[in-house]
């Protein structure tokens, strides 16, 4: 497994930017819109930004 990181630290970083960056949008929208347990579940939850896709296009307006 540390083989793995090693060899593909750019990918993980690609992923991590990825999910870090729809979490944001997706935390935001959730805060202005009053979605407080929406808002909780983004933080808490880590899926390389398909949660915060699911809130952008279903929930968010």
């Amino acid at each position: 497994m540390g083989n793995f990181l090693i060899e593909n630290w750019f990918l993980l970083l690609i992923i991590g930017l990825w999910d870090l960056v729809w979490k944001l949008f997706a935390m935001y929208q959730a805060a202005r819109a009053g979605h407080k347990a929406w808002y909780i579940v983004l933080f808490v939850l880590n899926t390389i930004g398909i949660l915060p896709i699911i809130y952008l296009t279903k929930f968010a307006r």
